[in-house]
């Protein structure tokens, strides 16, 4: 089935949001990075003009930029509605409200609308899609995957995030996935699965507690290791 843009929400965070989740430190920011599922974020731009090596795969990126923007524009009152009338599952500290979300999140997207035609020219956009990328083995030192992997546990199933998690490790040796909670806020049904299928395959696994939780239950990171 042919992927549509109808099909897709977007939804952007920040640099700031991206070096918190997965804990990057300043030694991470100068690796080459790799994120898996970028959607309109604006990390990839925040860092290539810090001087960062980064290189962002998402479907969406088959799309215009106008495109982009017009779903973007069609979608966004929907989702923080939605975020407002489930406000018990969010905590509302560093981010106040729904309204403080959308602007956090309008302000990141507008980042990447911008950077994303030169981007593109520049090789830093790529459309692809787990779990297959179009990248030679040892291409990137640290892969990125933000709410994508084990937040939708309940349409992909524990042989697709095995599949997907060992593609990155193919490209990357270490590989940072966020959060690890569901839609919900409930523990991903596949975690505990897919963490010993990993171990079994000699894998390195942590779980880090990390400095960001807006989605309650979610301030945890899985690093894996080659």
């Amino acid at each position: 089935m042919a992927f549509t843009l109808e099909k897709v929400v977007p939804w952007g965070r920040s640099f700031e949001e991206y070096v918190a989740m997965f804990d990057l430190t300043e030694a991470d920011l100068q690796r080459r990075i790799l994120g898996c599922g970028d959607g309109p974020a604006a990390f990839n731009c925040q860092l290539t003009r810090q001087g960062g090596r980064v290189v962002s795969t998402d479907p969406i990126y088959q799309f215009s930029r106008e495109e982009i923007r017009s779903r973007i524009a069609a979608t966004f009152t929907e989702v923080v509605e939605k975020t407002r009338q489930n406000q018990d599952e969010f905590n509302w500290t560093t981010i106040r409200s729904p309204d403080d979300l959308g602007q956090v999140r309008m302000a990141a997207m507008e980042q990447f609308l911008a950077d994303y035609d030169p981007g593109k020219a520049a090789g830093r956009y790529i459309t692809a899609s787990l779990p297959e990328l179009p990248f030679a083995d040892d291409s990137f030192d640290l892969a990125l995957c933000s709410h994508f992997l084990f937040l939708y546990s309940p349409q992909f199933d524990a042989q697709f995030h095995l599949s997907a998690i060992e593609e990155m490790l193919r490209i990357a040796p270490e590989v940072r996935i966020f959060p690890l909670v569901e839609l919900g806020t409930v523990k991903s049904r596949h975690l505990e699965q897919v963490m010993a299928q990993l171990s079994s395959l000699g894998r390195s696994l942590d779980v880090k507690t990390v400095a960001y939780e807006f989605q309650k239950g979610g301030n945890e990171m899985l690093r894996i290791c080659r």
